[in-house]
């Protein structure tokens, strides 16, 4: 037991005296958190868009696999995908704008995290609607 407490103690940083210990340079601000969700929706809108030229290039091969393939995608689980794909689009333009604007605008970084609450409420308030629309539509089959 105290090899592991010695071991602990060793392999944190000595601390100057009277400062505070700071961890790591991403704090989990607002700013992070827009960095990391720009890049996941980026990425998740990628692979779909890379799946989606595949499963429409099967008209191509077979309209027989083609139609079956688009038929397996009509189901509830695919439903939530999609509110999943809208939700990453639309978060990745609001905050595309706003990436413009701290670049762009001589105040941006002064704003940049009331911008990006307003990117999330104009998300929730866009998401909402398309909910409202478009999971009536997912299960009523």
């Amino acid at each position: 037991m105290f090899v592991a407490a010695e071991k602990a103690q060793l392999a944190q940083p000595a601390q100057p005296q009277g400062e505070r210990l700071g961890g790591t340079l991403y704090r989990g601000n607002e700013g992070m958190w827009s960095w990391v969700l720009h890049r996941i929706t980026g990425i998740a809108i990628y692979f779909f868009l890379l799946v989606h030229v595949l499963d429409t290039a099967l008209v191509r091969v077979s309209p027989q696999v083609y139609d079956v393939v688009i038929g397996a995608y009509k189901n509830p689980i695919m439903g939530l995908g999609e509110v999943a794909l809208v939700g990453a689009v639309v978060f990745h333009a609001l905050n595309g704008l706003r990436i413009i604007l701290v670049d762009f605008w001589s105040k941006g970084t002064k704003y940049q995290r009331q911008m990006f609450w307003i990117v999330i409420a104009i998300w929730a308030v866009l998401m909402i609607g398309f909910c409202a629309r478009h999971l009536p539509n997912v299960f009523a089959h």
